[in-house]
């Protein structure tokens, strides 16, 4: 709990009067056995009472009951007030640190996995937050407070509890220490299955397009079904705590009864006596129940809290910590490659990127472009520093290994927030979020007017679509843009793009959902409003960059031509193949026309 402090401490003062009140119910419940028996010995038996000495302990018995009702629920609305906050608190630093994960942190983690920790996990937490305050001190207040009371009452028959006690706690630790790897496998099964769900909403269309509802209900009822094991074989070890406590609770009640009885046959103990000695000793009982139980909980949210704190903790391998010049913003546009080497897993022999030497002048447009795999999204996201640069010499001074460099500087030197404001990025797949398409597009700049906003819309020739919708711009789209076309979801996410007005634009294979005629209008506004920007542009079509001021042409993680297309055709062979295999041969044999902004190109 020590790492848990800062969750604790806003809500202390619910932390400290939740058990406290309900100290104020253990000690009714003291005292309710002796007030009993104080009736049947004094009252019911003793020839000097009457029946106003009856109704007077029994006023007094109602009173404590009505204070034990109000400490039982006092304490169950601070323990929740306290429990419901800190889960509130923690999960809202949990979802922000994972809001700073790099895509490194991310892949190390599942998104079923995330989300598992982001609700079941910190229920868990929260659910024995809740039950520790209402019985940590309940529990060992009645078990002492009990035995006190039973030993002063008849020592020797209390023996039995010290008998039963020291077998109670064998059993609990016994199933503790088999119950907590279990609960950890549970936690760990319940991933896969949130991953499965998650990845078949999903990809819910693609699913049905290829028939295969069979296959993926297959496949979740096998996860499903060993959910359910795991969970049993985590279960059976609680469920098989109660019986055992059961038992030895009736036992001790038996040998209570049979030797106190004996007592009381004897003339050596009170029939009160007895009465109010049984019920300690079901308290007492009582009381190490609840100890089991709280134990049992806390193996399981020691559980789900280790999986917490492995997130907490882990350390986020792109911040601004080493920062030069964190102050300085992207104005100009300039990006460089220096040396660069990368690949997504440390100690992986395998390089992505092999030493990528370019020079992008600010407000240049470059096209990108090579076979699938080739390292071409790689490259383009080492600019807004999604991941960072490997050395394939760590040992040497840091501008002596690789780098990536913005306007002169170098990206680690940036804040993330300024070097990232500077840059505008249409990923490969193109993601919305439910709302309206304003809201979608405000993304880019939250502040932009209507007008600024329509322009943007018209520049990625997406306006005229989102004018016939019955509602415009304030049309609602589902989770993920789901009704909208894949080429109108590609002209409002480069919308959005536009509307951040950045110094660098990144276009990833951005309009292959778009049909020519309507790519070429696209890049012709690009040439025309985004004048001072640079911009790069990975495609799949030769004719999405041909009318780049150079184009960059990538094999297997290495740069093997930089120049325009009439230099590339006549100098990079791979460019060639690939020209060819879009053309055809014959047409790639003769000379090609200089290509006209918003015009299809005539070869």
């Amino acid at each position: 709990m020590k790492q848990y402090g800062k969750y604790i401490k806003p809500y202390l003062s619910a932390f400290i009067i939740g058990p406290i009140m309900m100290i104020v119910e253990v000690i009714g419940e003291v005292l309710m056995p002796w007030l009993l028996s104080v009736i049947i010995n004094d009252g019911v038996q003793g020839a000097s009472r009457g029946v106003t000495f009856i109704i007077a302990i029994g006023v007094l018995m109602v009173i404590t009951a009505l204070c034990m009702m109000a400490g039982g629920i006092g304490g169950a609305y601070f323990a929740t007030k306290a429990s419901s906050n800190f889960a509130n608190d923690l999960r809202k630093d949990l979802f922000r640190k994972v809001q700073r994960f790099s895509f490194a942190n991310i892949d190390k983690f599942s998104t079923g996995s995330l989300v598992t920790r982001l609700t079941n996990d910190i229920t868990q937490m929260q659910n024995l937050i809740g039950m520790i305050l209402r019985m940590a001190l309940r529990a060992p207040g009645m078990l002492i407070g009990a035995t006190i009371m039973a030993f002063a009452m008849n020592a020797q028959l209390a023996l039995i509890i010290v008998i039963i006690m020291p077998i109670l706690g064998g059993t609990i630790f016994a199933i503790v220490r088999v119950a907590f790897p279990r609960f950890q496998v549970m936690q760990k099964q319940l991933d896969t299955v949130n991953s499965d769900i998650q990845e078949n909403l999903t990809n819910v269309r693609v699913v049905k397009s290829f028939v295969r509802t069979g296959y993926e209900e297959e496949k979740f009822g096998k996860a499903n079904e060993e959910l359910k094991n795991k969970s049993l074989r985590a279960m059976k070890i609680m469920i098989l705590n109660f019986p055992m406590m059961n038992l030895c609770m009736n036992v001790a009640t038996l040998a209570i009864v049979w030797f106190g009885g004996n007592r009381v046959i004897a003339g050596n103990m009170q029939v009160g006596d007895l009465t109010a000695f049984t019920n300690y000793v079901v308290q007492i009982l009582m009381s190490l129940m609840m100890v089991s139980m709280i134990i049992l909980n806390s193996s399981r949210a020691m559980a789900s809290s280790k999986r917490i704190k492995e997130v907490l903790n882990e350390e986020v391998d792109l911040t601004d910590l080493g920062a030069k010049e964190p102050e300085k913003q992207v104005t100009e546009g300039r990006i460089t490659f220096r040396n660069v080497y990368f690949r997504y897993y440390k100690n992986n022999p395998e390089w992505v990127l092999h030493n990528i030497n370019l020079e992008i002048e600010p407000g240049e447009t470059v096209g990108i472009i090579g076979s699938t795999g080739c390292g071409k999204t790689s490259l383009v996201s080492l600019i807004p520093r999604l991941y960072d640069v490997e050395s394939r010499e760590p040992d040497l001074p840091r501008e002596e290994q690789g780098q990536v460099l913005v306007d002169g500087v170098d990206v680690r030197d940036y804040s993330l927030n300024n070097l990232r404001s500077g840059i505008g990025m249409v990923l490969q797949k193109n993601v919305l979020f439910s709302g309206t398409i304003k809201e979608n597009l405000q993304w880019g700049d939250e502040d932009a007017s209507d007008e600024e906003i329509f322009r943007a819309a018209e520049s990625a020739k997406a306006h005229d679509f989102i004018m016939n919708f019955t509602d415009k711009y304030q049309t609602e789209l589902g989770q993920g843009g789901v009704n909208v076309s894949g080429g109108q979801k590609q002209r409002l996410c480069i919308a959005r793009a536009l509307l951040k007005k950045p110094k660098i634009l990144i276009l990833d294979d951005s309009t292959s959902a778009v049909d020519t005629a309507t790519e070429a209008r696209i890049r012709e506004n690009f040439a025309t409003e985004l004048k001072d920007t640079t911009k790069l542009i990975i495609a799949q079509r030769i004719s999405s960059v041909i009318d780049a001021d150079k184009i960059v042409v990538i094999d297997d993680g290495r740069i093997v031509g930089v120049g325009s297309h009439e230099q590339l055709m006549g100098s990079c062979h791979t460019y060639q193949e690939i020209y060819e295999s879009q053309n055809g041969k014959e047409t790639a044999q003769k000379k090609p026309q200089p290509a006209v902004l918003g015009k299809e190109v005539t070869v």
